[in-house]
Parts: C-alpha cells; sequence; structure tokens
C-alpha cells in the first residue's frame, strides 16, 4: 500500500513582540534608551568619534563621555533619533504600527494615536520611511515577474483612462521571494530596461511580463523571456503569468485608497520604500527590532528637505 504524504501547512513564526509587550517592555524613556544601547553596541559602548571603548556615564544627562577623545554622545547621537523632541516611546510606537499593519498607516492615525499634532505624525512617518529605504540589495535572481501600473485617482469631467494625474510605478518580484518598486517617468524601453537590469541578475532563470512591445528583447542567452497577452484576456499560460506582482499593485492601491486616502507623486517613492521594506521582511520574527536597528544606522532627515520642491 503506497504512503500517504500529507504536507503540512507552513506557519509563520511568531512576532518578537506584539501590542500589549510592547507597552509593557518601552513604557519609560530610560527603557527604550537601554533597548537602543543594546542594538547599537551590544558588547560594548564606542565612541562614535574616535571608536574608544574606555567610556564614562553622565548619568543625569543621559550621555557618554569618550576618555580618549572627550567627545559627549547619547546612544541616539549620529541616528534618526538624534535632536528629535519626541519621547523614544512615541517612536517605537509608531514604528510598531507602521511594521505591523500590512497595508501601513496613515500620518492622521499617528496623530489621533500619540496626541501629536498631523505636522509631528506626518514628519515622524517620513523619518522613519527614509530609514526603510533598502540600498545595496542584492539583484533578483531565479523567477521574475515585471510590470507597471498607474498610480492616482479619478478627475472629475475625464474618462476612466485619463492619465493626466497619474504616476507609473514599476515593480519587479521574485516568485516567492523579495520585490523592488519605483517611481519611472515613462513606459518606454530605456525605462523599462535600466530598471531590470538594476534589479534583475543577468543569469535570471526566466522573466515574464505581460505583452506591452517595450519589454521586447529581454531574453538572453541564459534568461528566457515569456509574455502573457492581456489583451486577449489570457493572464496564465502554463508558468507565465504576472499575478504575483499584480498582487503587490493590488495591496498598494488598497493601502491608497484606505489607510493613505491619497499620496503626492513627490512622496510616492518614499511609501514604495515603506512597502518594499515591509512586503520584503513578510516573513521575518524580528522585523520591529530590524527596523529600529536601521533607524539607528541611518542619518536625520531634515524637515526642510522633505518641504522641498
Amino acid at each position: 500500500m503506497a504512503a500517504v504524504v500529507v504536507k503540512r501547512k507552513e506557519t509563520k513564526p511568531k512576532p518578537e513582540i506584539n501590542l500589549v509587550q510592547l507597552i509593557e517592555r518601552f513604557g519609560s524613556e530610560d527603557k527604550c534608551r537601554e533597548y537602543l544601547k543594546g542594538l547599537r553596541w551590544p558588547t560594548a559602548i564606542e565612541c562614535p568619534r574616535c571608536a574608544g571603548k574606555v567610556i564614562s556615564t553622565i548619568a543625569k544627562r543621559n550621555q557618554y563621555d569618550c576618555d580618549s577623545c572627550r567627545y559627549q554622545f547619547s546612544v541616539t547621537a549620529g541616528s534618526i533619533f538624534h535632536d528629535s523632541h519626541l519621547p523614544l516611546w512615541k517612536w517605537f510606537l509608531t514604528i510598531y504600527m507602521m511594521t505591523e499593519s500590512r497595508k501601513g498607516v496613515s500620518a492622521n492615525q499617528v496623530k489621533r494615536t500619540l496626541g501629536v499634532s498631523y505636522k509631528t505624525a506626518w514628519y515622524l512617518c517620513h523619518r522613519i520611511r527614509a530609514a526603510m529605504s533598502e540600498v545595496s540589495e542584492p539583484t533578483l535572481r531565479g523567477r521574475i515577474e515585471v510590470d507597471e501600473t498607474w498610480i492616482g485617482g479619478e478627475v472629475k469631467g475625464k474618462g476612466r483612462g485619463y492619465k493626466g494625474n497619474k504616476t507609473i510605478v514599476i515593480g519587479v518580484i521574485e516568485r516567492g521571494g523579495k520585490i523592488r518598486l519605483q517611481v519611472i517617468k515613462g513606459r518606454d524601453r530605456k525605462s523599462l530596461y535600466a530598471f531590470v537590469k538594476k534589479h534583475v541578475a543577468p543569469d535570471a532563470e526566466v522573466i515574464y511580463t505581460d505583452d506591452w512591445a517595450a519589454y521586447d528583447g529581454l531574453a538572453d542567452h541564459d534568461t528566457r523571456h515569456e509574455t502573457v497577452n492581456h489583451s486577449i484576456q489570457e493572464y496564465v499560460r502554463g508558468d507565465a503569468h504576472t499575478n504575483s506582482i499584480e498582487n503587490v499593485w493590488s495591496l498598494l492601491k488598497r493601502a491608497v485608497a484606505g489607510p493613505y486616502h491619497k499620496i503626492s507623486a513627490k512622496h510616492l517613492n518614499a511609501y514604495l520604500d515603506e512597502m518594499e521594506w515591509r512586503f520584503n521582511n513578510r516573513d521575518n520574527a524580528w522585523l520591529f527590532r530590524d527596523t529600529i536597528k536601521k533607524l539607528i544606522q541611518s542619518e536625520k532627515l531634515e524637515y526642510k528637505h522633505l518641504i522641498s520642491a
């Protein structure tokens, strides 16, 4: 009698922390600072200026003094947290909200939750998004899907096909793996090829796209290019489809219509960075911790830079 193989349903790892634990663990400024200290200096406190390890503590000011160069610094020095007048526990709560919400959280929601002004909440969210930006990430390989979409609402008096107020976003996904998202100026061959070349490894197994002519010629000696013809209602042909990246578009558009309501074209890349970070860490049980690590390593984002033209 043949053996019956029962496939076990894959379960996601249990998150490192939930909301109740967050409040219990980080309910005071001292607890937050102690947590940051452990993440920044897991073995011993180190001077950010000279890397000296003989450090004195200035307890009354929550600072440290380097015995070698006499530089005084805090656990937030040189990070996005530096010079922030917002209590660290409010930072931690906002980070938790942004990483745990599948579609993100609006600045208005942060404003209501923290009891701060809209300007403070908006600036706080953008500083966290800036840290979420993934740079120097490895290119994607294996089976790849590429597609573009239009982001922008309807204009009164214009048909549904009107694109004058819309922004083009292109995305690439490695099946079962990570995504890369970016605003592009047009759907021309030069723009599409540049994005694919930047984010897809030269030896990728196959690239799946729709039948848009600008994608023609993506194949080479070790990478196949297969298409599905959406214009004739063909969405799947064997393994050829773009359903994975289209699911990402669905998630993005639900976020725009839901939590955010609207997103300016100027800041759209920042929201894409946030979604990319959250999606690529969807199976990471330590996402909260790893996001805070990114903030420690990121430089302060000036408000004037955010609002400049």
